[in-house]
């Protein structure tokens, strides 16, 4: 029996769509429209814009910011104290952020840098002029091991453990207690060992027993 006309008809438009249609109202939820990129393409990258942007500013901000430490002198990155290792880490943490985040222009970002330089170096100079400045911002080095016998209390203050002391030992060439002079706990976390000697450490006098 055959279809009535517009019965035919209907059933050949069923399979097209109107110009200027979205496919979810042709029925068509799960198509994608000829020449949009495939969906797996935004795993890897967003935009050629924004490739672009990472790859510009990458050497943009690297310049800016050896330039910067190269003005400011080798102490911003000493780690001499607390603060310097904070600005260390905000480099580094400031650095990313202007790579890989689109709100943040590079002007900005090169701010930050010459900004964290200049305390940086604002810090340095007020632990010069002022021994109380300086312990606020500096911790002072502890002697942990005095002529072979360790001084628990100070470890326990310090929350170190005998076995991190040994290890300490271990790596600057001692293979025992008895000939380590001195174990110092410095200011930026390391130890310094001290092989035993016959005269009086002179290095000592800063040192909190």
């Amino acid at each position: 029996m055959a279809l009535p006309v517009a019965a035919a008809a209907d059933k050949r438009d069923a399979g097209r769509t109107v110009p200027g249609t979205p496919l979810a109202d042709a029925g068509w939820a799960g198509a994608e429209p000829r020449g949009a990129p495939n969906a797996s393409m935004f795993m890897f990258f967003d935009t050629l814009h924004g490739l672009m942007r990472v790859l510009v500013i990458s050497v943009l901000a690297y310049a800016w910011l050896v330039f910067v430490l190269r003005l400011s002198g080798k102490r911003s990155l000493a780690k001499l104290n607390a603060f310097d290792l904070v600005v260390t880490v905000a480099l580094g943490s400031t650095l990313a952020t202007v790579l890989l985040t689109k709100d943040v222009a590079f002007a900005e970002g090169a701010l930050a840098f010459c900004m964290l330089a200049l305390l940086q170096w604002i810090v340095a100079q007020l632990s010069i002029r002022s021994s109380w400045f300086s312990d606020l911002v500096r911790s002072r080095p502890r002697l942990l091991v005095e002529d072979g016998d360790f001084r628990d209390a100070a470890m326990r203050d310090e929350r170190v453990t005998r076995a991190e002391v040994e290890a300490s030992i271990r790596k600057s060439g001692i293979g025992r207690i008895e000939d380590v002079g001195a174990v110092v706990l410095e200011s930026d976390g390391s130890m310094s060992v001290l092989e035993r000697s016959d005269s009086a450490y002179t290095v000592l006098r800063s040192v909190v027993r």
